[in-house]
């Protein structure tokens, strides 16, 4: 293993955030922001979803749209798929956990809808088959991703790749663009 210091560490994340500026991201950040707001201005939602640190994003973002990011303002629709055990557990036990998000998008899910899949590896096989069955119901798909993007790149209307290997570095641009993402909506919905 291994071992780098804090300094290390610094770099690495200066030189990947120097890389979404020359890379498209910022480009692409900007089509998934007016992708979210058509849906929002249409009375759609963002369905989310993903594991581990994947599903905590997940959580977060669906959160600070509900709730509130930086402004008071009114609530905005948005479901994180991975915090009802119920649902969860049982979708997994019946249909096998790689069903558990396309199951609840098939439930959930509508015309108009989006959908947010977040996988640092891009391989994810419930984010795959949550991304088809939203495609079926003419759900844009939206992917934060990490890698080379994995399966889920030729999946996605719109792809975030963070292109890194190192999933902490992955997962915390993942956040730092679900911020922007937030302070965006809030910013165009709700004026200054």
């Amino acid at each position: 293993m291994l071992k780098f210091g804090i300094h290390d560490i610094l770099e690495e994340k200066k030189n990947l955030l120097s890389s979404l500026e020359t890379s498209g991201y910022i480009a692409e950040v900007e089509n998934v922001e007016k992708e979210l707001l058509r849906s929002l201005a249409s009375d759609g939602k963002i369905l989310l979803a993903g594991n581990g640190g994947s599903a905590a994003d997940a959580q977060h973002f669906a959160g600070e749209l509900v709730g509130r990011f930086l402004k008071e303002r009114k609530a905005l629709p948005a479901i994180s798929l991975c915090v009802d055990p119920t649902t969860v557990t049982c979708i997994s036990n019946d249909y096998g956990y790689e069903n558990v998000f396309a199951r609840q998008i098939e439930a959930l899910g509508n015309e108009g809808d989006v959908f947010i899949g977040i996988s640092t590896s891009g391989n994810s096989k419930n984010i795959i088959a949550a991304a088809k069955v939203a495609h079926e119901r003419k759900i844009k798909v939206i992917c934060l991703l990490g890698n080379d993007g994995g399966a889920l790149r030729d999946l996605c209307d719109y792809a975030l790749i963070v292109p890194s290997d190192s999933t902490p570095r992955i997962q915390e641009i993942h956040t730092f663009t679900i911020h922007i993402l937030c302070e965006k909506i809030e910013s165009d919905l709700f004026g200054n």
